[in-house]
């Protein structure tokens, strides 16, 4: 509890306790009993202007709201009578009144929460014979964000998010009573690094995404939780992807990466670099082993890496140091690390073991930071100490192993070129297709870090380990099998690293 005092209270017949300064919601959450709301957000403050959360307290003579009532020692709470049953049921009337009934197109179907609740509490024949009022709908907002007025329910979740956590105050409340909407103010539609987390936050369909809209349903999609591979700051997030059932062939695996909650990293938000990474597992990927740039059908990625480990075993012990060179990069999981720190330098002796990273990119003041890397931390942690090489030191090998493509990011294209000319086995393992791939002799096509498991350290030092979330294609496969089978065929043991 955070060194807060316990406090004790009973809720629908169970004793709970909840640290001091918790209101009843997060109380009956903890103690698993659900309290339908649309307003309240544990990331955000209370504005208790839905009045869904409604419950009965004993002692006191009307119902209360429990988002705003702070518990307290002996309180005890009801939270499914009668009395709190017919008042869910008077608001959910009040919001469907003028809510559109377009669930079957809604990509808040699924998710939605006023569907949810009315099935749970609502479920009554309908009153009114009043035409709905007409509202807006489609209004881009910025940021790919498409809001539809007629679905929203005034919770302001969107509005308070833009104030209280990015602090730039894109989105108002305007005009009063029944013709109060949301809306961005003139000129200043929203456009900050944390725009996309409007969609995760708004209970009904009112704010969606445009690259969303409509392109699956929420009910196909898998949720697997994962870390963000995109800065050194590893949000934990929730890859969601269609496993079976796609819609048209073309279509993508991933479909959203959203928001997870871990307080000691992200707390409940992600930026827009992660959560555009969506692309990033999908576009652009190596499905096949290829030579001289070209896909290579059939050729498994075991036997082609025997011809690797042929190349390593051609140059004589004693030269191996100076005469072999690995490049590897940040986005390897502690545990591969460790695999080619006892393969490359225990095993083998390397001198020469580079890293080639991504290059820093703009930062901002609430998660993201300038680091393009996962696991850098992990890189130390591991005993490397990270050094991008010159491309002189890399012309003089002949045998070149270069784990991921960034370092083209560091050099221009020609300048590697004349670099590995002149190295006679040269061996790219990548997850993404690229100009390097013509230079080397054969592509290794390697997951990404979304479909494999392992651990990354941040840059707060804390350690997240993660377990797949995207199943790869069949000739994808993960660092860390390549490295045990490269160690294996050249007679290297690796111990009882794991492999992940």
């Amino acid at each position: 509890m955070n060194g807060k005092k316990p406090v004790g209270l009973t809720i629908d017949g169970l004793k709970v306790q909840a640290a001091e300064g918790t209101n009843v919601l997060r109380a009956a959450e903890q103690a698993g009993v659900s309290i339908p709301h649309f307003c309240f957000h544990a990331g955000l403050d209370v504005e208790g202007s839905c009045r869904m959360c409604l419950v009965e307290i004993e002692g006191l003579p009307k119902l209360e709201l429990a988002c705003s009532t702070i518990i307290r020692e002996g309180m005890v709470v009801r939270t499914s009578t009668d009395r709190v049953g017919e008042a869910r049921k008077d608001v959910l009337e009040f919001l469907l009144a003028e809510h559109p009934l377009d669930c079957p197109i809604c990509d808040k179907a699924g998710e939605c929460r006023l569907q949810d609740y009315y099935d749970l509490y609502g479920l009554y024949a309908s009153r009114m014979i009043e035409p709905r009022e007409r509202r807006d709908k489609k209004v881009p907002i910025g940021r790919g964000l498409i809001l539809d007025r007629e679905r929203c329910v005034l919770c302001t979740r969107c509005v308070r998010f833009l104030r209280l956590v990015t602090g730039t105050g894109e989105l108002g409340m305007f005009e009063r009573s029944l013709r109060s909407e949301v809306g961005i103010y003139d000129g200043r539609p929203v456009d900050n690094n944390y725009s996309g987390n409007l969609v995760d936050i708004c209970p009904v369909g009112a704010i969606t995404a445009e690259d969303f809209r409509f392109k699956t349903r929420a009910w196909f999609l898998v949720r697997r939780p994962s870390v963000c591979p995109h800065c050194s700051r590893g949000c934990a997030v929730i890859i969601e992807s269609v496993e079976g059932y796609p819609l048209r062939r073309s279509e993508k695996r991933v479909y959203r990466v959203t928001a997870r909650e871990n307080p000691a990293v992200n707390g409940f938000w992600i930026c827009d670099v992660g959560r555009d990474g969506r692309h990033d597992i999908d576009d652009g990927r190596h499905a096949a082993v290829s030579e001289k740039g070209a896909p290579v059908q059939g050729l498994s990625w075991e036997k082609a890496l025997a011809g690797v480990a042929a190349a390593i075993r051609s140059v004589p012990g004693p030269e191996r140091a100076g005469k072999i060179a690995v490049v590897l990069n940040a986005r390897l999981t502690c545990e591969e690390l460790a695999l080619a720190k006892g393969l490359f330098v225990t095993g083998l002796g390397l001198g020469k073991v580079f890293f080639a990273d991504r290059k820093p990119g703009p930062a901002d003041s609430l998660l993201l930071t300038s680091d393009r890397v996962p696991n850098a931390k992990g890189v130390l942690d591991a005993g490397f100490t990270p050094r991008l090489p010159a491309l002189g030191e890399l012309a003089g090998a002949e045998v070149l192993l270069v784990f991921g493509s960034y370092i083209l990011e560091h050099f221009g294209e020609e300048d590697v070129a004349r670099a590995l000319a002149g190295v006679p086995s040269k061996y790219l393992f990548a997850a993404h297709t690229g100009p390097l791939d013509r230079l080397v002799d054969a592509v290794f096509p390697v997951a990404h870090p979304a479909e494999k498991s392992g651990t990354y350290i941040n840059t707060e030092g804390v350690r997240q380990s993660f377990a797949r979330a995207v199943r790869p294609c069949p000739a994808v496969v993960a660092e860390g099998a390549i490295l045990v089978c490269l160690a294996n065929s050249l007679g290297i043991s690796l111990g009882d690293a794991d492999v992940r």
